[in-house]
């Protein structure tokens, strides 16, 4: 079992507190010492220059994907030279309730010369058996890879 821990500091720095004015903005601080300026999404009145919740959610999502597919070409002596992934979560309103529905990931994945591009979508579909994010959701999770090769 592996534990992970992060630290989010909030404080308040309007007059007033209510819905419309208070500040969204805070940081997140990781285990590494990495201090992160975070807010709501602007569409939550938060400030567009800092990283909101939902981006971080997509973003996590998309990055264990790649570094589970990256792992598995290193060991099957795929080689890769480069990945692009160009994410998108859909946000949702059901009863009164919000929530992520459905993530997106389109990464654009460049081989080396004469590389299977049906190996690179196999092993991108293992990936996303063996992501833990990916299983850690309720929502489906969707691919639409590009294969490059190296010239």
């Amino acid at each position: 079992m592996h534990e992970y821990r992060a630290t989010t500091t909030w404080k308040r720095t309007s007059s007033d507190f209510t819905y419309e004015t208070y500040n969204r903005a805070h940081d997140v601080t990781f285990a590494s010492g990495t201090k992160v300026p975070w807010s709501s999404a602007p569409e939550f009145k938060g400030e567009a220059d800092r990283v909101n919740p939902e981006e971080a959610f997509v973003a996590a999502l998309s990055t264990c994907h790649m570094l589970t597919f990256l792992a598995l070409c290193s060991k099957t002596k795929v080689e890769v030279v480069g990945y692009e992934d160009h994410a998108e979560a859909l946000l949702d309103t059901k009863d009164k309730v919000t929530f992520i529905t459905q993530v997106t990931l389109r990464p654009v994945i460049r081989v080396t010369r004469g590389t299977s591009a049906a190996k690179v979508v196999e092993l991108l579909e293992k990936a996303h058996k063996y992501c833990f994010i990916a299983n850690s959701v309720k929502f489906p999770v969707r691919h639409e890879p590009r294969v490059e090769r190296s010239r």
